[in-house]
């Protein structure tokens, strides 16, 4: 079996001439096609430099690999080939090159990504509106069944999500009072309008901030863990096991959250609006002098009673809706950690952009009352 070689020569114009004899395949033991590659380089380097493979007795794709490597992954017309050999750099040709994708511009991409974001959506407004009807049926079930409410359930979403949150809402409460009332205290000092900071802080904290500040807080501290609670079942099968048993999963673990936060979130409103307003009574005496017992005696006469009643029912709505968004996206988790961490985020930024949509619809409903 003859070994792969190669033999030189030159024309009158001083051009080469390689003519290569042999077996250029790994048939022959004693191929070197690094070798080779090595002695042919010269060769390579030089573009009118004529080959002759008609010679050659077998190429396979070792050898062929190393000449078409030399001369730059094509063939042109200083190369002479049998028609076999022709199909196979051809062959190594395709393989090396990637296929080239048309670059087309897609008109039609941003309709279909609004198009998947729209329905994503409505996916999402489906599942929720199937959640939200699933409680009601549980609730009608409750009313014909009192003894299977899960009292210990409700009564420990009440504890976590209220009793718990009460320091973190107190401090936060009082630090904005205090900053919103030193604010308004400098500007209503210029003008001599001191006494107006009682109407602004008493109006803007009852009816707005205080829903809105427990909401956001509630969201991002109760709401997260709800989720992340919820998710944690799904992981570890725990919500497949209750429905194994027979047991509704909207009773022992939607209901319990739903409720407990929708009848905690107007005492935690109370409570936050009552700090807020502390803060704002002692900015107040800081920078205006303002007795904190003129402040509050001051209040009830500006500020009309029927706002604490707009802000109650404003805390009973905005619990229902993070503690029902939470349980949503706790739901729809899958059983791994990923999607634990993006339910979790997207339930917190749904609840609070939620609460701040039910806000500004609720106000423009009640725009006349108590104003």
């Amino acid at each position: 079996m003859a070994a792969a070689s190669f033999y030189v020569a030159q024309d009158d114009q001083g051009r080469h001439h390689v003519q290569l004899f042999g077996q250029w395949s790994l048939r022959a033991p004693s191929n070197d096609f690094a070798k080779l590659k090595k002695s042919l380089q010269p060769l390579f380097a030089d573009t009118f430099t004529k080959w002759d493979l008609l010679a050659v007795e077998q190429l396979d794709a070792a050898g062929a690999s190393t000449l078409l490597s030399g001369w730059g992954n094509k063939l042109d017309d200083n190369i002479s080939l049998r028609p076999e050999h022709t199909a196979l750099f051809n062959t190594l040709i395709g393989l090396a090159k990637p296929p080239t994708k048309k670059t087309e511009c897609d008109w039609f991409a941003p309709f279909v990504g609004i198009g998947k974001g729209v329905l994503h959506i409505l996916h999402h407004f489906i599942e929720f509106t199937r959640l939200l009807f699933s409680l009601l049926i549980e609730i009608a079930y409750l009313f014909r069944h009192p003894q299977d409410f899960p009292w210990r359930e409700f009564s420990a979403n009440v504890f976590k999500s209220g009793v718990n949150a009460l320091p973190v809402t107190a401090l936060l409460g009082f630090m904005i009072g205090v900053v919103m009332g030193y604010l308004m205290s400098k500007q209503l000092h210029t003008f001599g309008a001191d006494i107006y900071i009682v109407n602004i802080l008493g109006l803007s904290i009852i009816r707005e901030l205080g829903p809105v500040l427990m909401a956001v807080l509630v969201a991002g501290r109760s709401g997260s863990a709800m989720t992340a609670q919820i998710g944690v079942m799904r992981v570890t099968d725990e919500i497949d096991a209750l429905t194994t048993m027979g047991i509704s999963r909207i009773l022992r673990i939607v209901l319990p959250k739903v409720l407990g936060l929708t009848f905690v979130a107007p005492l935690l409103v109370l409570w936050t609006s009552g700090w807020t307003l502390a803060g704002g009574a002692f900015a107040s005496n800081m920078e205006l002098g303002i007795s904190f017992r003129f402040f509050f005696d001051y209040l009830p006469l500006v500020v009309e009673p029927i706002n604490l009643t707009l802000s109650l029912i404003k805390g009973l709505m905005f619990g229902f809706v993070v503690a029902l968004v939470a349980c949503h996206f706790g739901l729809r988790i899958k059983p791994n950690t990923e999607s634990l961490s993006n339910s979790t985020t997207s339930s917190v930024v749904t609840a609070i952009s939620g609460v701040i949509l039910v806000n500004a619809g609720f106000a423009i409903l009640t725009r006349g009352i108590g104003v």
